[in-house]
């Protein structure tokens, strides 16, 4: 059976092991679980590096290529394309989950949290736009979300630590106000990633500052208002 290599490619293509529903015997099933798991992890980190040095319009022939593999391999743990951006969508989710959440927890006011959840969201666009453009641009005709699902998924990390800086409040308000401010903010930062080589265009520290005084002075202050005035 082939194993992940250090390194997070794959070994022979044509080891794919046994089925998915073999019978357990001596722990068999679960090896192969675990087996699974681990090389499906190797491809999203292959794709992930293969966007980020090709570009978003990379095929699934040179990702199949960077993983080692076949891509009949490829599809064995993902239907398509579309899946597989999601699966590498995740994987940056959870690379900046902890960021946003400590950012959030150690913000001594609630403006110091927002302006740090925006820095964050645009330091992993600044790291790799590639990447950025592969996970948010739609694969397949048929997405009904409009935002994509990397940006729903942007969109509950960063009302759950808002929530904690304004001090609770309507979580329906939360949620409405996360979805703008990620469109807003998501808006911004795309201009700037086609921007940001020119003479008087703004730095990412800049640009962080102007976007947390822009929603500063909306709803966030209103709603940070709100929770002082019941607290009082």
């Amino acid at each position: 059976m082939s194993q992940v290599t250090p390194s997070g490619s794959l070994g022979r293509p044509d080891a794919v092991g046994p089925p998915d529903d073999a019978p357990a015997q001596d722990g068999r099933a679960t090896r192969w679980a675990d087996h699974r798991a681990a090389r499906r992890t190797a491809l999203v980190h292959a794709a992930r590096r293969t966007v980020h040095r090709r570009g978003p319009d990379v095929s699934m022939e040179e990702i199949a290529a960077a993983a080692e593999t076949s891509k009949s391999i490829v599809y064995r743990y993902f239907a398509d394309k579309s899946a597989l951006q999601v699966a590498v969508g995740q994987a940056v989710v959870a690379s900046i989950h902890d960021a946003l959440d400590e950012a959030a927890r150690a913000a001594t006011t609630p403006r110091e949290g927002l302006s740090s959840m925006i820095g964050i969201y645009l330091a992993m666009v600044e790291a790799s736009p590639n990447v950025y453009w592969f996970v948010t641009r739609p694969v397949g005709q048929d997405d009904a979300t409009p935002m994509g699902p990397f940006l729903d998924e942007v969109v509950q990390l960063v009302a759950q630590p808002f929530a904690r800086v304004v001090g609770g409040g309507d979580p329906v308000l939360v949620d409405v106000w996360a979805t703008g401010a990620v469109g807003f903010v998501r808006g911004a930062g795309e201009w700037w990633m086609t921007h940001r080589t020119d003479a008087d265009a703004p730095t990412r520290d800049e640009l962080t500052d102007r976007l947390t005084a822009w929603l500063w002075t909306g709803p966030v202050s209103s709603l940070a208002r709100s929770r002082t005035e019941e607290s009082r």
